[in-house]
């Protein structure tokens, strides 16, 4: 290898302070608590779903970037009709699963399609886009 130089490299490393590498941590640190608080918290304290006929109880959902609401407060042992009212072109919530009812029901863009349940006992009831990613539950008191 004779007549070949190494050039040296074009950057440089600069070094930065220690107050703002701190802030840097901290700052992402906070962005990472903000996230699972956003996907993984409870926000608000649920919808009590209204009586309807001959004893049902009725709610409807708004499906549009996530479940409005997404917290849904039944009587256990009483039918539960839920209306899912879907805006949201994504594909993700053009389906949603009841994994404890073995139930899926597919929401077509524009329409309002309903699905009835009857959650036996106390308990929550959790439900989620095909993708796992939008979630909702459904409590039963």
């Amino acid at each position: 290898m004779i007549g070949l130089a190494v050039a040296a490299p074009q950057w440089r490393t600069i070094p930065q302070p220690a107050a703002l590498q701190a802030l840097v941590v901290v700052a992402g640190l906070a962005m990472i608590a903000a996230e699972l608080w956003w996907f993984l918290g409870r926000h608000g304290g649920g919808v009590m779903a209204s009586d309807g006929e001959q004893g049902m109880q009725e709610i409807t959902i708004t499906v549009e970037g996530g479940y409005a609401p997404s917290r849904i407060r039944v009587k256990a042992g009483r039918p539960v009709r839920l209306r899912f009212h879907r805006t949201d072109p994504s594909g993700c919530v053009a389906q949603v699963i009841f994994p404890d009812f073995q139930r899926t029901l597919d929401l077509p863009l524009g329409a309002t399609t309903s699905i009835e349940l009857l959650p036996s006992r106390p308990g929550t009831y959790p439900f989620h886009c095909g993708m796992n990613m939008v979630r909702g539950s459904l409590e039963a008191e």
